[in-house]
């Protein structure tokens, strides 16, 4: 269980630095001379290059296991972490991200593999979502420590120096870590037998989900700081309480959500229930003007941006089997950061053009709508695949 740990520990230092661009853009906007619709191509270039490698990650980690391709995601990303926060033109930072972005998809499938195999198949949902849990925790660090260490030393050197944090777990993790146990030898891998995958429509269907998912939670977890300073008026050092906040309600509720969903032993109900709540407070976060009513709709929808997080990954793993996960995770995550990199840049645009960011998240609404009807044939087809399973 130490490697599992330490994979919690790597999670929780590297969102300091992914954490800290929304958390920060208000003063790199400043810095760079900007505008929100370049901000917006910064998320989305880091975003699309992370969706691009997901597949190629995931079929490192099922070929070559998952403890080194972590290893290399979380230094590449810390490194060219240290770099941006030396950069001061828009198209070299730009190149930066789409770089980091490759490193950073080294992280997600083969740390979520190397979490879930260290449990047993009955725990596996509650085990994914502690990946997460790590995240947001930092997020929380980050949102309390982060506006201090800016106002004081400056938005570049408070960056830097997560940076190297990320470093130094990068070199514990690989002096610490060991491969999961296995049973038998690794399988021989081909790119044909990845590509089998797209045969199981159940895997399209929980990619369609996944879009949905991380298209909501990049409009919420990557906007809301500027939403907050740019919309309502908040300082950068309020902004950041408000993320703490919300950060604070979204860790638990992603182990929550995981461990309700593996005692109901229904994952899609899970996902669909959190996806009408979703598709409420989207709407309602920028529709209220009383800012205490704003602040309980944060709230509410921290508790389940990322609550269906572990059920939504597990489905594939309990149709398809444990061959091919980390495949099938970068299969489905490939398609979550695409509609993170449209959700990204088009609320960007959004802003620019209309001067506000309602007509952008009254959008998520009804993209979280569209997640619950998924989630409905998601449950029937899952029923029929569960009754003949593919292997």
């Amino acid at each position: 269980m130490r490697t599992a740990a330490l994979v919690v520990l790597c999670q929780f230092v590297h969102w300091f630095t992914y954490a800290a661009i929304p958390l920060f853009l208000p003063l790199i906007l400043k810095d760079l001379q900007i505008n929100f619709t370049q901000a917006g191509m910064l998320s989305a270039a880091g975003t699309l290059a992370y969706a691009l490698g997901q597949i190629p990650a995931g079929y490192l980690a099922d070929r070559y296991g998952p403890r080194r391709p972590f290893f290399f995601g979380l230094l590449g990303w810390s490194v060219l972490s240290v770099a941006f926060g030396l950069i001061h033109v828009f198209w070299l930072a730009l190149l930066n991200q789409f770089a980091a972005g490759l490193f950073r998809a080294l992280l997600f499938a083969p740390g979520l593999t190397l979490l879930a195999s260290w449990f047993p198949p009955g725990r596996r949902a509650t085990a994914m979502s502690l990946y997460m849990l790590g995240g947001f925790a930092g997020s929380v660090v980050l949102s309390l420590v982060g506006p201090f260490l800016a106002s004081v030393y400056g938005w570049r050197a408070a960056f830097i120096f997560f940076a190297v944090l990320g470093i130094g777990a990068a070199f514990l993790y690989k002096i610490r870590a060991k491969e999961p146990p296995r049973p038998q030898p690794l399988p021989h891998f081909s790119l044909l037998g990845v590509l089998g995958l797209t045969r199981y429509p159940i895997m399209w269907l929980c990619s369609g989900l996944q879009f949905v998912r991380f298209s909501v939670f990049t409009a919420f977890n990557f906007w809301l700081p500027s939403l907050l300073v740019a919309d309502r008026g908040f300082s950068v050092q309020a902004a950041g309480l408000v993320v703490a906040m919300s950060a604070a309600f979204m860790a638990p509720s992603i182990t929550i959500g995981g461990y309700v969903s593996d005692r109901l032993r229904n994952p899609p109900l899970v996902i669909g229930g959190a996806l009408t709540v979703l598709a409420c407070t989207s709407t309602l976060l920028v529709a209220l003007e009383s800012i205490p009513l704003m602040l309980i709709v944060i709230m509410v929808n921290s508790v389940f941006v990322q609550f269906y997080f572990g059920p939504l990954f597990i489905v594939p793993l309990e149709v398809l089997g444990q061959r091919y996960a980390g495949t099938a995770t970068g299969f489905a995550n490939l398609f979550a950061n695409l509609g993170a990199v449209i959700a990204a840049y088009s609320l960007g645009v959004v802003k620019d053009r209309a001067g506000t960011f309602t007509w952008g998240f009254i959008g998520i609404s009804a993209v979280c709508l569209v997640g619950v009807a998924l989630a409905v044939v998601l449950a029937r087809m899952r029923r029929r695949a569960l009754a003949s399973p593919a292997e």
